[in-house]
């Protein structure tokens, strides 16, 4: 074997790490629709399917991440600093794994009916997920860094505008749900939608520092 073929097996080319992302990223937006329609279904049957499908696309993203892991400890040279690689693939999960848990609370406590707010709610969730996906199909491009900057800035927004949804859904709940245990029930989905929106702006923030150190 010349030399040139073994270097090339010891120093994996860094663009396999791409379509990586970008699966994960794919499967957190699909995910987020199917919770979307969660939300808004009062369906048995069509829940229950949801909740499956939602956690197969969960385990789905279980498997990219543990491969983009294995991947970075065989792989020599990264595309960007393998602490941000990790950390990116870390948060991507993180995301799933809050609409996935949104998801079994729902299937766990079986509240009566949710009110518009929690559409809207999931409506900001895809809407955040949707904008870590352009952010994360331009990280081929880091010398062009203009539209993940766009992505990263919309996140933010999104993130405050669901922090003051949140604030009122709660203050909302305790004033009008007279059924104490549908309180607790719809209180605990909704903290768990709002650690969503947070785990995406976690994106957003390692999104920033990579274009920063690219820059």
């Amino acid at each position: 074997m010349s030399w040139k073929n073994i270097f090339s097996k010891l120093v994996p080319k860094e663009k396999k790490f791409f379509p990586m992302f970008e699966s994960s990223s794919v499967n957190i937006v699909k995910t987020a629709e199917l919770f979307k329609t969660l939300i808004g279904t009062t369906d048995p049957d069509a829940r229950e399917a949801l909740f499956r499908d939602i956690k197969d696309l969960e385990t789905k993203g279980d498997e990219i991440t543990h491969t983009i892991f294995d991947e970075l400890d065989t792989t020599f040279i990264t595309p960007f600093d393998r602490e941000d690689v990790h950390k990116l693939a870390f948060t991507l999960d993180d995301v799933l794994d809050f609409i996935n848990g949104s998801s079994q609370r729902i299937k766990l406590y079986k509240p009566k009916i949710f009110p518009r707010q929690f559409i809207t709610f999931s409506e900001l969730i895809l809407e955040g997920t949707r904008e870590i996906d352009k952010a994360v199909k331009e990280l081929r491009k880091l010398k062009k860094p203009n539209e993940i900057s766009r992505a990263v800035i919309r996140i933010n927004e999104i993130e405050n505008e669901a922090d003051d949804l949140y604030h009122i859904i709660l203050s909302d709940l305790f004033e009008n749900e007279k059924d104490a245990i549908e309180l607790i029930k719809k209180k605990e989905i909704i903290q768990t939608m709002e650690r969503a929106t947070d785990r995406i702006e976690d994106v957003a923030d390692v999104l920033k520092t990579i274009i920063i150190k690219v820059a």
